[in-house]
């Protein structure tokens, strides 16, 4: 094969992993494809935890089994080497005499961590290694982050005024919930993003002022798990997110005063600061991936104690002349994209 033609097919499956974005918790997300002379003869993406990993669904879709001698599997992430909810997929590749194996990237877990490739080479397949390896990488920046930073991929969103601000001044306008900068498209998409994430945090002013579901009723796919931060306990007795299934987790100095029915209720300490002891939890819990919806204090928390991944901003048309001034970060700006009502930019913290 050619490198244009590994790269064409390792963009196949990057193109079957995401299919399952969101889905695969607390596993990454993987594609597989089959080649034989050129031509694909089998290809599969892993759906969620717990079933068939990419490769296995690959081979069992080849159709002409004697073809497998003769063939190429790509992989965007290492195959594995352990036996865990299912048998190891560097086994089952050797098992169905696979000469040749390209991997996008090593899975740098622990369970894995070039385990997988140092079994099939020492089985006589032949490992290439690091094709698309920067978009193999990123597809699964979340799984990544988790395993070699230790916290889960925190992800800042907001809308803010095209002078600046994420919120109008509610005592000097008598405004009550929320204050829409963007419009339908925008919001379609941050449900979307949020069928992606594991868990999905906002403030207590957030709470009070907006009355959020924070749920993905405009798109399909898992709720993630909601949790608000709440210094002093005091919320509404009954939000609108209470009414969903499932619960939601508040973090605050003072437990006493939560009286939201089947919350769970993590007492924060003073000594260190609220930013770290949520992703501290979270990854003790297993959590990959956070998404910070607001309001402005809580993003400016994160922000100053420099606990955030990527940020995605829309900046809206309208004037407001006074509120809440928006967060401000520094990142390098990785996608724009422009709506009827406002523009996106996607930033990336480079720190």
């Amino acid at each position: 094969m050619t490198p244009d033609d590994d790269l064409k097919f390792m963009r196949r499956c990057l193109d079957l992993a995401i299919k399952a974005e969101g889905m695969t918790y607390p596993n990454p997300m993987v594609g597989a494809v089959v080649v034989n002379k050129g031509r694909i003869i089998g290809e599969g993406y892993h759906l969620k935890s717990g079933g068939p990993h990419a490769e296995v669904m690959a081979v069992e879709s080849v159709k002409e089994k004697s073809l497998l001698a003769s063939s190429v599997i790509y992989v965007n992430l290492e195959p594995c080497s352990h036996f865990g909810k299912t048998p190891p997929c560097a086994d089952m590749i050797i098992s169905n005499k696979i000469p040749s194996v390209v991997v996008g990237t090593t899975d740098t877990s622990l369970k894995v961590s070039g385990r997988g490739i140092a079994r099939l080479r020492e089985a006589g397949c032949n490992v290439k290694v690091g094709v698309a390896g920067e978009e193999c990488r990123w597809i699964n920046r979340r799984f990544f982050t988790f395993n070699e930073k230790k916290r889960p991929y925190i992800t800042l969103k907001w809308a803010q005024s095209s002078d600046g601000f994420i919120d109008v001044n509610r005592s000097m306008q008598g405004y009550s919930g929320p204050v829409w900068i963007t419009g339908k498209a925008e919001k379609v998409l941050v449900h979307k993003w949020r069928a992606s994430e594991q868990a999905i945090l906002v403030g207590a002013e957030t709470v009070r002022t907006d009355d959020p579901l924070l749920n993905v009723r405009e798109w399909h796919g898992n709720n993630p798990v909601r949790l608000i931060l709440s210094g002093s306990g005091s919320l509404p007795e009954k939000p609108a997110m209470s009414s969903l299934i499932g619960s939601q987790v508040v973090f605050t100095f003072y437990p006493e005063k939560v009286t939201l029915p089947g919350s769970v209720v993590v007492k924060l300490n003073g000594r260190e600061s609220s930013a770290s002891q949520i992703v501290e939890y979270l990854y003790q819990w297993g959590i990959q991936s956070l998404f910070i919806e607001g309001g402005a204090s809580v993003l400016n928390h994160f922000i100053l104690n420099g606990l955030w991944d990527e940020a995605r901003i829309f900046y809206g048309k309208q004037i407001f002349n006074d509120g809440v001034r928006a967060p401000e970060v520094e990142g390098q700006l990785f996608r724009e994209q422009v709506f009827g009502g406002s523009t996106l930019r996607i930033f990336i913290n480079s720190k």
